[in-house]
């Protein structure tokens, strides 16, 4: 057991999703999981235990935010054998092609800091998407037909963030969307030796003002559970 997850050994499956949302985790967990089951709930953030087509999954909320990202991907890769671990969240779309409700599989993620900053010091490390898991979630997103963009994205330390100048850099420079925690979801998968993906529901855009009324995210963020696992296990 640790700290902020709590599960017993044995009870977190070496595959992970990790929506911010524990909520969404809940609904997630009973939507796609067969005989999912509460394996954490400590600080309310909900993690299930099921399986998908017989394939052990979890799937564990984290909070928001890089640092709080940083504390649950630790636990569950250093303390419980997490080995692919695959974000699934909202985003802020930030190109006038990325609609709201389009999916986006973060290839790479820019960011100003991480909590891994203190580790790196002075080098700019580049943080990128497990290629397997890239390759996978495209094929599964094709098959689907879900409108799917593949390329960069900003994981910001703020939410309410008014650098608008630096906005208009990143779009500038083709960055697809914004969210908060994938930078450093890459950046600990590297180091310890895991897959890690972003897949992303585009929930409001930066350029046109609109907003994914929250009665429809549900079942718009669905898609992007299926093709997390569907790239977790291809050919599944």
């Amino acid at each position: 057991m640790t700290v902020h997850i709590g599960a017993k050994p044995g009870e977190i499956a070496e595959t992970v999703l990790i929506p911010g949302d524990p909520y969404r985790a809940r609904w997630a967990a009973e939507t796609y999981l067969d005989d999912a089951r509460l394996v954490t709930e400590v600080r309310g953030e909900l993690g299930f235990t099921g399986t998908w087509r017989g394939h052990p999954v979890t799937i564990q909320g984290s909070g928001m935010g890089m640092p709080s990202l940083s504390i649950y991907a630790n636990e569950l890769i250093r303390d419980y054998g997490a080995r692919t671990l695959i974000r699934v969240g909202s985003c802020g779309g930030m190109q006038a092609h990325v609609k709201v409700r389009d999916v986006i599989l973060a290839m790479s993620a820019s960011s100003v800091s991480t909590p891994s900053a203190t580790i790196l010091r002075e080098l700019n490390y580049a943080p990128h998407a497990d290629w397997g898991l890239l390759r996978a979630a495209a094929d599964a997103a094709e098959a689907i037909g879900a409108p799917t963009h593949v390329g960069g994205i900003h994981s910001s330390d703020t939410f309410y963030d008014e650098r608008g100048d630096l906005t208009e850099q990143l779009t500038r420079h083709g960055i697809l969307g914004v969210e908060m925690e994938a930078a450093e979801l890459y950046i600990l998968a590297a180091r310890h030796g895991c897959r890690a993906l972003a897949i992303l529901t585009v929930s409001d855009h930066l350029q046109t003002g609109e907003e994914l009324p929250s009665d429809q995210r549900e079942r718009s963020f669905g898609q992007m559970i299926e093709i997390a696992l569907a790239a977790a296990f291809p050919g599944e």
